[in-house]
């Protein structure tokens, strides 16, 4: 049987191509997208819809990886445009009310939220779809099975779909043309351990494409859950080397910073694909997610 054709849609964050990607795949008469992006980037996510034929209102269901502001923020935009969006339990009660997830954005972000992220509208009850982990979703013709895969975030899912797996961030940060891959450690839930189980779980799936939302789509699933193990063993390694000087959180920013530049500088990598990916994956942010995971889970 043929498989259903996916549409990488490119949202074209802050002008850079390969960053964040929602996911296309159209079902009978119901349109998915995978990931709604960020409020920030709609008018990209229109362009993309537009070049299928299609507008915000002809999207049937949306279904969220989880709700960081890159993966969900335009989702209640686009319930009011008619969607139903899926969301992990764990994440739920944050789509139908953010103001606790955009608080603690904002201590991140600062005046930086509106050009970043744009608006983040609630999603109507009646509009938020909350499945359990491996509990099908059919739409149309298509069946998706949401995998509840913790590490990055608590309320993290990844979706099986024919023989893809879209794997949100659990996957790894990866941009086309490059056997290189970065494990985004954001806080507050950063989990190595829950991390590696999930790991585990997707192995036992029968995957043959990965498609993460930073960004595109893979055929060597393994090589890319393989890359995604190494690289949480080497920040775990990292942290029991660096953590026992009780750094500060600048000086743990600045040595990771420096850590992430010496691993591209083995790579040879580009400075501009450097910068692709540190878009996708600011690395203050995951020096601050494993200072938290140090102290909350190593320590605590």
């Amino acid at each position: 049987m043929a498989s259903t054709r996916i549409v990488t849609l490119d949202l074209n964050f802050q002008g850079r191509s390969h960053a964040i990607a929602a996911y296309l795949i159209r079902a009978g008469d119901a349109v998915v997208l995978i990931e709604s992006g960020p409020g920030s980037t709609l008018s990209a996510l229109e362009a993309g819809l537009a070049k299928e034929g299609l507008s915000p209102r002809d999207v049937t269901h949306v279904l969220l990886t989880h709700i960081h502001l890159d993966h969900a923020g335009a989702a209640g935009w686009l319930a009011r445009q008619g969607a139903q969006i899926f969301v992990h339990p764990v994440g739920a009660p944050h789509m139908l009310n953010p103001e606790r997830l955009l608080a603690s954005a904002a201590r991140i972000y600062g005046d930086r939220m509106e050009s970043l992220w744009g608006e983040f509208l609630p999603v109507p009850e009646t509009q938020l779809k909350v499945p359990n982990d491996a509990e099908a979703i059919r739409i149309g013709n298509a069946e998706f099975i949401p995998l509840n895969t913790p590490g990055h975030a608590e309320h993290h899912y990844s979706y099986l779909f024919e023989d893809v797996c879209f794997s949100g961030d659990v996957g790894g940060v990866r941009i086309a043309g490059y056997p290189y891959l970065r494990v985004p450690m954001p806080p507050p839930e950063l989990h190595l351990e829950r991390w590696h189980e999930s790991l585990a779980r997707l192995r036992r799936e029968k995957i043959a494409r990965i498609a993460p939302t930073h960004f595109g789509m893979f055929d060597d699933p393994q090589w890319q859950l393989d890359e995604v193990e190494k690289g949480l063993t080497a920040a775990s390694r990292w942290l029991e080397e660096t953590m026992p000087a009780n750094p500060s959180i600048e000086e743990l920013r600045e040595r990771f910073i420096a850590w992430m530049r010496t691993e591209e500088a083995k790579m040879g990598m580009d400075p501009q694909v450097a910068q692709a990916y540190e878009l996708a994956n600011p690395p203050g942010m995951s020096a601050d997610g494993l200072m938290r995971y140090w102290k909350k889970v190593r320590m605590g």
